[in-house]
């Protein structure tokens, strides 16, 4: 596979700066709340780039402090888990400070781009691994830089290299098409990309999710596994059951806060707002008054309580809120 030479995306940059959703993200002269404590992960080396962690039994975490990427060591080859662009040819670079295995097997947890982007590092004899729906995805985009896979599941699969033991499973759409659940049930490590986000909000618009219904089953399908760390795939931590179960009860205040502030709804104060703006004659200005009107009430409740125990709860709680909203309003 051909070397990767990219930049850090986008998407890196919204996570590290809090680029984003409205009136938090759109004021730019407000002052961020502070991180918490608890959101502090293993700090990154400013001259290589990254740090790695030990979860022990062969399993390690590539963090370069938007992203993260999992690898094992299996005395028989090393099982990479997605190319975070963000951390390009580091990913080589960690994983030869920790063994000289050649990289054996890739396996892909989703399409997107900001965590698989860089696979075309991983070399061209790899057996690349992902769900269907993964490599349906990647096979009708042919980008060079996310090989397509060359082995493939539906539902379960097990993976069996060396002295390691992967379970690999799809419960349905979540945060997008074939993302998956990745498990080591010696060393009970569980990877899920881009719905759980330890010690942190998760991103923008619960995490860009395509489907809200199971972005939120998502968190009860994580803690149906036996697992004592939790691998994200973004930001700067790895977690716990503690930190599914708090943000479970983040998101669980969410939907509690915007189903109040929808039944409260104030057509008459929208309609005045809006001819007040001009806007008389135009639906969308009511609309837009009324839903950003229900969100603000909304992330106002949600803030007070949770700004000083998740980082960039400031950031991205009225985007969420709003996402709830429609999905409340129209499911």
């Amino acid at each position: 596979m051909k070397a990767y030479f990219g930049v850090a995306t986008l998407a890196a940059l919204l996570v590290t700066t809090g680029a984003g959703t409205a009136t938090a993200e759109d004021d730019h002269n407000h002052a961020f709340a502070p991180v918490p404590a608890e959101a502090a992960g293993p700090a990154i080396d400013p001259v290589i780039g990254y740090a790695v962690e030990d979860l022990g039994g062969g399993i390690y975490v590539v963090h370069d402090g938007a992203y993260q990427m999992m690898f094992l060591t299996t005395g028989e080859g090393v099982i990479a888990i997605d190319a975070p662009p963000t951390s390009g040819e580091k990913i080589l670079a960690a994983i030869s400070s920790v063994t000289d295995e050649p990289i054996t097997h890739v396996i892909y947890s989703h399409t997107h781009t900001d965590h698989i982007g860089a696979a075309s590092i991983y070399p061209d004899d790899a057996v690349v691994i992902a769900q269907d729906e993964t490599a349906a995805h990647l096979a009708e985009k042919k980008d060079p830089n996310r090989p397509v896979p060359t082995q493939t599941f539906t539902d379960s699969m097990t993976l069996e290299v060396g002295s390691q033991t992967l379970q690999l499973g799809y419960k349905g759409l979540n945060h997008g098409p074939g993302n998956i659940f990745i498990y080591a049930p010696e060393q009970k490590v569980l990877m899920l990309v881009d719905v759980i986000f330890p010690g942190w909000a998760p991103f923008k618009d619960l995490a860009a999710a395509e489907s809200v219904d199971g972005f939120l089953e998502a968190h009860d399908q994580v803690l149906e596994y036996d697992f004592d760390h939790l691998v994200g795939g973004h930001l700067t931590r790895v977690g716990s059951r503690e930190y599914v179960n708090i943000q479970k009860e983040y998101v669980a205040d969410i939907l509690d806060a915007a189903a109040k502030a929808n039944a409260a709804m104030d057509f008459g104060a929208a309609f005045g707002e809006a001819s007040e703006r001009g806007g008389d004659g135009n639906p969308y200005a009511f609309i837009n008054i009324l839903f950003d009107n229900i969100a603000q009430q909304c992330a106002d409740e949600v803030e007070e309580k949770w700004r000083d125990r998740l980082g960039g709860v400031d950031i991205f709680t009225l985007g969420h809120c709003m996402q709830v909203t429609w999905h409340q309003r129209l499911d």
